[in-house]
């Protein structure tokens, strides 16, 4: 776990500037604070100690103002920045080297229990302040989501999708507008 820690703090140094030492990453950032407690709730609740992870969860939301549910399978170098509002959802699956900034939403359409709900975030990929992606949906590696967009269908890897309801406007270095 310490090992993992100082992966995830160095991740933080690395991605935000006002970050000076990893000593201020580790201990001041509600991000990663929250990704930590994450991980020690998911393993908790993938051993079916499901009120244990919902305290673990709700202590870290508490404390952060960043809501993951336990359930959620979170990758490696997850970077979220400020966090304040960041809502993930129990069939969410985010990738590795992704960056999720405040009041972000991964939520889920539908109330029916056993099925995925939430979007699943491929790797490498940007979520700007506010978005919301929500329902059983894919956004491909390498893509960015625009600040207040609202993702409702697949984003093909290696593109960027702004808007409420979003629309492609970029995909392999080809800039192009049509409707999602």
């Amino acid at each position: 776990m310490i090992k993992t820690i100082i992966e995830e703090g160095k991740n933080v140094l690395e991605k935000d500037p006002a970050t000076r030492s990893l000593f201020e990453a580790i201990f001041f950032s509600p991000g990663l604070r929250a990704i930590i407690a994450h991980k020690i709730a998911h393993s908790l609740y993938e051993k079916e100690h499901f009120t244990m992870a919902r305290w673990v969860s709700y202590r870290s939301r508490k404390k952060t103002g960043i809501e993951i549910h336990p359930g959620a399978k979170i990758g490696k170098r997850v970077f979220i920045d400020h966090g304040m509002g960041v809502v993930i959802g129990e069939t969410a699956v985010v990738g590795d080297d992704v960056t999720i900034y405040h009041g972000v939403t991964l939520g889920g359409v539908g109330t029916q229990k056993g099925v995925k709900r939430h979007p699943t975030i491929g790797n490498n990929v940007m979520i700007g302040a506010g978005a919301k992606v929500l329902g059983p949906i894919n956004v491909g590696d390498n893509s960015k989501i625009g600040a207040n967009s609202v993702v409702l269908e697949d984003v093909p890897e290696n593109s960027t999708a702004v808007g409420a309801p979003a629309r492609i406007i970029k995909k392999h270095g080809q800039n192009f507008i049509y409707a999602i």
